[in-house]
């Protein structure tokens, strides 16, 4: 059977939530959030899974995570720091602290992935049947002579927001026949009594249908994004050097200008699981408690890593 890796970005802040957020625990064991990913991207047939950390996290993420996987798949760790793949001519600014983003957390890993790979966040909860739909495609991607073959995960929009405050989302179009079709970052999307809306402006709320798909940021790649990659990020570093304090390489971004310029065909491949998540401390509760659910429900072990 053919290799596929897992790309687990974990190096954020998590401003919002005021800590690690990826290493707290949510199970009855003490499981993490990206255990349970892990766990049914191992039974979707998934053999190396590759952390993107700070180096300040390492031990955390290898005595929490990494020993866990060590009889189970292959494990390595990568790191994203700030001056990594910079031009040779440009320096960050002195007071920015935060790495460049998703986009350059996905390019950080380039010389440890080596074959078709799904690239999700740490602290999102994804559900059984999405790795399995996802990786089902995978094991049969192949890029073409005239575009890349990658694939995303369409979430319904109602089905991954937060009760506790506005959350990030990537607005999906897709086009008659399944593809991505366009994709737009929009950074302050929220639930009210008569619908869910987003803003750019802070006082302008424009209705989004419940039904819209949204990435969740789980791709599915084949190697050939490394290259695009390194080709985009500089050009993003130039065409922000207005707001090099807090510009964001964001992934969908990049899939959104690969799709646009007919470089990438992006399969969407819908699903109707429920994301859940940890935006801000209070959804911790909720997540813990879904999770309880799920177990009851079987889907889970109550010792998930004891078999």
């Amino acid at each position: 059977m053919a290799s596929l890796t897992l790309v687990v970005m974990a190096a954020g802040i998590g401003s919002r939530y005021g800590g690690l957020k990826q290493v707290d625990s949510v199970g009855p064991r003490g499981e993490i959030v990206i255990d349970y990913s892990i766990y049914d991207a191992l039974l979707a047939g998934f053999d190396k899974i590759v952390f993107i950390i700070r180096p300040d996290m390492e031990e955390t993420v290898r005595q929490k995570i990494g020993r866990k996987l060590e009889s189970r798949a292959e494990a390595a760790y990568v790191f994203q720091k700030l001056e990594k793949y910079l031009p040779a001519n440009f320096t960050a600014p002195p007071d920015r602290e935060k790495p460049w983003g998703t986009g350059q957390a996905i390019l950080c890993c380039k010389d440890a992935v080596s074959t078709p790979f799904v690239a999700l966040n740490a602290d999102d909860f994804y559900g059984r049947s999405t790795f399995q739909i996802i990786a089902d495609y995978l094991f049969q991607a192949k890029d073409q002579d005239n575009y890349y073959d990658y694939c995303m995960v369409g979430y319904r929009l109602q089905n991954t927001l937060s009760e506790h405050g506005y959350v990030a989302r990537g607005i999906c179009e897709a086009t008659p026949d399944g593809y991505l079709a366009d994709i737009r970052e929009r950074t302050h999307v929220e639930k009210f009594p008569d619908g869910i809306k987003y803003t750019e402006t802070g006082t302008d709320w424009v209705t989004l249908p419940p039904e819209s798909r949204v990435s969740m940021n789980i791709w599915g790649f084949t190697p050939s994004i490394f290259k695009e990659l390194e080709i985009l990020f500089p050009q993003f570093l130039k065409e922000n050097a207005a707001n090099l304090l807090k510009a964001e390489f964001y992934i969908p971004e990049v899939v959104g200008s690969l799709v646009r310029e007919k470089k990438a065909r992006v399969t969407m491949l819908p699903t109707k699981e429920k994301w859940f998540g940890v935006t801000y401390p209070e959804d911790r509760p909720w997540v813990t408690a879904s999770i309880q659910k799920l177990i009851k429900q079987g889907v889970y072990p109550e010792n998930l890593w004891s078999e």
